[in-house]
């Protein structure tokens, strides 16, 4: 399925034109699910920023209020891609511009279908997302949620958009705050322990770049064969843990400091103050 344009309308618009809306265009772009030209990005006021997007990626952008109305009010699938603290304001806005048949894909933490819906005065189909940052290399994970209103071809135009920035998963909405956890803030969990790894290395007398590079390769290689292979992580870790060995050892003290307790424990922590931070969020905007 591709989206394309139809009498020189964008079919997707971008409100809101940061650097994850500009991850799931180039995707999209990238593998064909859209046409540049179907495609419009719009934000408040930042010129050089649509300037810099169309010109990168052939999209659509407008300056005049008139004719970012028309876009929207045109499109067959809104992206909300504004900050959280300007939903409220930005989604009473678009109110009056939509349609029942349209729909509404959002990639705000925190908002719930149910408050977008509320917002926007009636109960039209929302895609509530949840990318990650790697996203923006096209090795995403993403959770999407759908309203009782999304149709299955409306399901299947979702899926095509964030399959073209990685895997998806479809999940029920009350399930978004631990995937959040898992994936949404999954990344930093990796980078935290890589900053580590790599001034072990340094310490012990490796130069930054071959630290550097050897964590990378390491942490990738991990990553390709549990995909690659299927194998459960328990099973690939003690394939390559001998008794008594190095690797052993290493274990023994991460073990020792709690380390798989802790992990457990920060995408818990994660998934609940994804929660209180979206709660405050929709406190905010009643």
């Amino acid at each position: 399925m591709s989206i394309s344009p139809s009498a020189a309308t964008p079919s997707i618009v971008f409100s809101g034109a940061g650097s994850m809306a500009e991850a799931i265009v180039r995707g999209m772009i990238n593998s064909k699910v859209a046409e540049p030209k179907a495609i419009a990005m719009l934000n408040r006021s930042n010129q050089e920023r649509l300037a810099y997007l169309s010109n990168r990626y052939g999209v659509l952008t407008a300056q005049e209020e008139e004719q970012k109305q028309h876009m929207i009010s045109s499109a067959d699938i809104v992206v909300l891609a504004m900050k959280p603290k300007d939903a409220g304001s930005a989604l009473k806005d678009l109110s009056s511009l939509l349609s029942p048949n349209q729909l509404i894909v959002s990639v705000i933490a925190g908002l719930s279908i149910a408050t977008i819906q509320a917002l926007l005065g009636r109960k039209i189909p929302i895609a509530r997302t949840m990318p990650n940052t790697s996203s923006m290399i096209g090795l995403g994970a993403t959770g999407i949620s759908f309203s009782d209103e999304v149709t299955s071809e409306l399901r299947e135009q979702t899926m095509k958009i964030f399959e073209a920035i990685g895997t998806v998963s479809v999940i029920p909405e009350d399930q978004m705050e631990i995937l959040t956890g898992v994936s949404g803030s999954g990344p930093a969990y990796i980078y935290f322990l890589m900053e580590a790894m790599i001034e072990a290395g340094i310490e012990g007398g490796l130069t930054p770049q071959q630290s550097r590079e050897l964590t990378v390769q390491t942490v990738l290689g991990a990553a390709c064969m549990m995909r690659e292979t299927g194998e459960e992580p328990a099973e690939l870790r003690r394939a390559i843990t001998s008794p008594n060995g190095s690797t052993q050892a290493a274990l023994e003290v991460l073990a020792s400091r709690g380390f798989q307790e802790a992990a457990k424990a920060a995408v818990h922590r994660a998934a609940a103050r994804s929660k209180e931070m979206g709660a405050k969020v929709e406190e905010e905007l009643k």
